[in-house]
């Protein structure tokens, strides 16, 4: 009996080798997962020193100042509410940065890589269920636009150490992050029309 395709184990072998170079990718979903480590060192160097600060500690305090960037005209030897407001934010920053990467390490590896087979896992994302590359970037837009206004909001409370020209392309970079969303939403909306029950 002869081949119907003569050749195809042969041609067949080049999309097998395109198709098996996406687990290139797996290397950075893994740096990924590196760098989330260090947000969340970041996020506990941060929390002590708040805690150290309130209970007096001096080099905490500093440490605290000095890396948010706030100056007062008079010296600060306690925390107050503006500096624990600006710390506290810091952390929510880094929280949404850390549920970003979730978003991208899991949404990514999933809809490029490989297939998790989560379905009957009790902690599976809810939104793991219908991801693909566009809801992907809707949910990556809107996760951005979240941190661009914790970063807006933390220079507002700061404003008086920053420059106006400062805080007037800090607010245009966010509308333009806003606008985009949009339309990344408006894009997607139709592109996949939702689907009409009646029908």
């Amino acid at each position: 009996m002869t081949n119907p395709l003569p050749g195809r184990s042969h041609s067949s072998t080049l999309p097998r080798v395109i198709f098996a170079s996406r687990w290139l990718q797996l290397p950075l979903y893994l740096g990924l997962i590196a760098a989330q480590g260090l947000y969340v060192f970041h996020f506990w160097v941060e929390l002590t020193h708040l805690l150290e600060a309130a209970f007096g500690n001096q080099a905490a305090l500093q440490a605290l100042i000095t890396g948010m960037g706030y100056k007062s005209e008079a010296p600060v030897t306690s925390l107050n509410e503006t500096i624990i407001m600006l710390v506290v934010l810091g952390l929510i920053d880094v929280v949404m940065i850390s549920n970003l990467l979730i978003m991208v390490i899991v949404g990514g590896y999933e809809t490029f890589v490989s297939r998790m087979y989560l379905e009957n896992h009790p902690d599976q994302p809810e939104w793991l269920n219908h991801v693909n590359a566009s809801v992907l970037k809707v949910k990556l837009a809107t996760a951005i636009i979240g941190i661009s206004s914790i970063h807006l909001l933390k220079t507002f409370i700061n404003a008086a150490n920053y420059d106006v020209k400062v805080l007037m392309w800090q607010t245009l970079i966010h509308l333009t992050f806003l606008l985009s969303a949009l339309a990344i939403a408006y894009a997607d909306k139709l592109l996949h029309p939702p689907s009409n029950s009646d029908h």
